[in-house]
């Protein structure tokens, strides 16, 4: 753990034996200084009602098994004091927000308090917890940087030195001041009734503080009462409760103390001795009724042993039917995947059956069937016009030449026999 005289927590502790037993629980006593510096520097006003959040504890960031926690709400409130303390210190910091980088924010918060001038030799991982001794580290430095900043600096405190009061002995042996009976009569103001009776304190001091008046005032020969004994018994006894006086025991006399130890030495023997007695007889009665549940356990399971062997052979049965039974289920899921796909195959074929039905059911197709065997009977007459005329034509071409030829033929032959006489 780190010091607030600058020293590292490698060099405070590198190993758990070096740094004693009470190292565990160092965090406890820093997260209470801690708490005393954030008070100092009024952190309710200025964090916890800006924030609206609730006061922190003694042991707010304190990582122990013991302590319940909530690390995202500690997170979160350990940035935001310490981006305050920051700022507190002189230092410009943004405010962070609840959904910020983790990582980035607790990276910078340790640059600024290295910049603060502060050593730190942990890995931010360390702060991401939200509690814990390097947390406690933190805010702890940057309080003090805080409070150095502010002028501030905690003093030892200074005790007063304990006088002890004269005690005076009176006559009666009663150990009795001016000042502690006038204590007890103001630290009893229920008793109203004897008010009236508490005895004039004030002529009390006058004739203590002024015993030269009283010897001026005795007379110089002896005076001889003059009233009846017997009525100055009955006015004593009249004014005998008037004339009490409470004596207040001082409480920081250690002869007191050791009385009260030693009444306490006896209360507490008398009631051991007491209770003893009760505890060891309770001990017996618990010991025989032990004895007693435990035979009349071995009886019971004698009594029941069969029955216990057939409980024992129906959780077989109930095991072995709640394999098959989950088995069954398995077979049962597999079937349902298969049913959804035929009947979503079925679904699809009567969508198409449908539809093909719509079609058939449909007159337009037809018409429009007539009236292309009607338009292809008109193309086949005006076609089979056209080859009528194209072989009208061609015959007509076929005669015409056959003419040509037979014309030529009687035209050689008539030259031939023309030319015979002159050859």
């Amino acid at each position: 753990m780190l010091t607030s005289g600058g020293k590292t927590m490698a060099d405070d502790g590198r190993r758990e034996d070096d740094r004693g037993p009470g190292a565990a629980h160092r965090g406890f006593v820093v997260m209470e200084f801690l708490l005393e510096k954030l008070k100092v520097l009024n952190y309710e006003e200025e964090v916890l009602t800006k924030h609206n959040m609730k006061s922190l504890s003694r042991h707010y960031f304190v990582s122990s098994p013991f302590l319940s926690s909530n690390p995202g709400e500690q997170f979160y409130t350990f940035t935001i004091i310490a981006a305050w303390l920051i700022n507190e210190a002189g230092r410009p910091f943004a405010e962070p927000q609840e959904y910020d980088e983790p990582n980035a924010t607790v990276s910078n918060i340790l640059a600024e308090l290295r910049a603060l001038g502060v050593k730190v030799d942990f890995p931010p991982s360390k702060l991401k917890a939200g509690s814990g001794e390097h947390v406690c580290f933190v805010l702890d430095q940057l309080a003090e940087k805080a409070l150095t900043r502010r002028g501030f600096s905690f003093r030892r405190p200074n005790y007063p030195a304990e006088t002890t009061e004269e005690e005076s002995v009176m006559e009666d042996d009663a150990e009795l001041t001016l000042s502690r009976v006038e204590e007890e009569m103001i630290e009893e103001p229920d008793e109203e009734e004897e008010e009236e009776n508490v005895m004039d304190l004030e002529a009390l001091k006058l004739r203590t503080s002024h015993p030269e008046t009283e010897t001026s005032s005795k007379p110089d020969e002896i005076l001889e009462a003059t009233v009846d004994a017997a009525e100055w018994s009955l006015e004593v006894e009249r004014v005998l409760p008037q004339l009490k006086v409470t004596v207040r025991t001082d409480n920081k006399d250690w002869r007191i103390h050791v009385d009260q130890m030693h009444q306490h030495r006896d209360g507490i023997k008398s009631s051991l001795e007491e209770a003893k007695s009760y505890l060891d007889k309770l001990q017996e009665d618990i010991s025989r009724t032990l004895e007693k549940v435990s035979s009349r356990e071995k009886y019971i399971n004698g009594q029941l042993e069969h029955l216990i062997q057939e409980h024992r052979g129906a959780q077989a049965k109930l095991s072995e039917a709640k394999e098959r039974y989950q088995q069954a289920s398995g077979g049962l899921t597999e079937r349902t995947r298969v049913l959804a796909g035929i009947s979503e195959e079925l679904e699809r074929v009567k969508q198409e059956m449908e539809e093909k039905g719509s079609s058939m059911s449909d007159g337009a197709p037809v018409v429009k069937i007539k009236q292309s065997l009607t338009k292809l009977k008109q193309e086949v007459l005006q076609m089979d016009v056209r080859i009528g005329v194209v072989e009208h034509t061609l015959l007509q071409a076929k005669l015409k030449e056959k003419s040509n030829m037979t014309r030529d033929m009687h035209a050689t032959n008539l030259q031939e026999p023309a030319a015979g006489p002159f050859c």
